[in-house]
């Protein structure tokens, strides 16, 4: 392993079990089986050949050249290292001269064991160590602050102490690292999204595919559909409701906001939206039939044939990437103040819904030059015919 194998991969080649590649690196702690207690194997000389740390030898380089008033620069070319790296090992490691704090001496051994003591993990974090910022983080967060929100707060409050000034990042450790001890777990309720740890993110291309019929990607949508210039051009999606049991479908029309609501009563399954699409694309003309733009949910299953019901070609976002969506999505938000998050949306009946859709599309936009979406696009098919 310390020449950069896995632990899988070096125990196949010695030709022994995982579980015992891992008992000959950490020791029998309980020893199974009445066995004596074997301690770990201990760190050898590290090999030589590239390293991502300074080793002692090259500290004594650096020592020596700086002896000799060679550069930095030339120092980093020599070891095949960053000018940064260089600079920031003589700064951290480098003393001063008792009593003239303006000079200062590189020496190499006590520099490498500065350095091998400042690498142990973990290590105590800054809030841990800080009372104050401590309690003023803990306040705020009982005020429902963001961690952002507390990092420019604490910037603003206290600009000449750095030792005030964390990261918002920071925050978010110190709440979601258990065993730190830094923040109170229950503050984490305070966050928006309600969680205590991470949401894990697969990388988007570790991803299986989709759709067993292949996805049309955004990348591939027509230039007239991005600038907007010609309408026709859809966006669409589904606002769950309580428990995920209930959905209603969103088509928003990207040069004019126009909003169209499709009715789901019976569930989200790939063939009643499909069905319910089909439906609601069919009460269009065709020159508002171009295209529809849609995120990778499971409910569009189903695309080919409702490309082939209604001939309008679906486009599909990129993974995690809503704002290539960004008016359905801001609609979503103001529909929300009809449709509440945690209710069962299944019983709102079709004729509510057109109402809601009619209310929001007789709303004026800033966008719209404060237009309302109804009327841009009467100018828009008045235009047309």
């Amino acid at each position: 392993m310390r020449q950069g194998y896995s632990s899988r991969e070096a125990c196949r080649i010695v030709g022994i079990d995982i579980r015992t590649g891992k008992r000959w690196r950490n020791g029998w702690h309980s020893p199974p089986g009445g066995r004596k207690p074997v301690p770990p194997i201990h760190a050898e000389a590290p090999a030589s050949g590239p390293s991502r740390y300074l080793r002692e030898e090259d500290r004594i380089h650096i020592a020596d050249r700086l002896q000799e008033k060679a550069s930095i620069r030339k120092i980093a070319a020599e070891l095949g290292r960053s000018p940064s790296t260089i600079s920031r090992e003589i700064r951290r490691n480098g003393i001063a001269l008792r009593g003239d704090e303006s000079r200062w001496a590189y020496r190499p051994h006590a520099a490498h064991r500065r350095a091998e003591q400042r690498r142990p993990r973990p290590k105590p974090g800054k809030i841990g160590q800080n009372d104050e910022l401590r309690a003023f983080i803990q306040d705020h967060l009982g005020l429902r602050w963001s961690p952002e929100q507390i990092c420019q707060a604490l910037r603003s409050r206290f600009p000449n102490r750095p030792e005030m000034h964390v990261v918002h990042e920071t925050i978010y450790q110190a709440l979601y690292v258990q065993g730190r001890g830094e923040l109170r777990r229950e503050l984490a309720r305070a966050l928006r999204t309600g969680r205590a740890c991470r949401k894990p993110r697969r990388q988007a291309q570790r991803r299986q595919p989709r759709f067993a019929s292949p996805m049309v990607m955004i990348s591939e949508r027509p230039a007239e559909a991005a600038d907007r210039a010609v309408p026709g051009h859809w966006e669409g999606d589904l606002i769950i409701g309580k428990d995920n049991g209930s959905a209603i479908g969103t088509l928003v029309e990207r040069a004019t906001r126009y909003v169209m609501l499709v009715h789901l009563p019976d569930g989200r399954s790939t063939e009643l939206v499909r069905d319910a699409l089909v439906e609601t694309v069919k009460t269009l003309p065709v020159h508002l039939k171009r295209s529809l733009t849609w995120d990778q949910g499971s409910e569009m299953g189903r695309h080919h044939e409702f490309t082939f019901a209604t001939d309008v070609p679906v486009y599909f976002c990129d993974p995690a990437s809503p704002w290539q969506r960004g008016s359905n999505e801001n609609t979503n938000g103001l529909l929300r103040q009809y449709f509440p998050k945690g209710t069962d949306l299944s019983r709102h009946s079709r004729e509510r819904l057109d109402a809601v859709a009619a209310e929001l599309n007789g709303r004026p936009r800033k966008t719209l030059g404060w237009e309302t979406p109804a009327e841009r696009l009467a100018k828009l098919l008045a235009t047309a015919s």
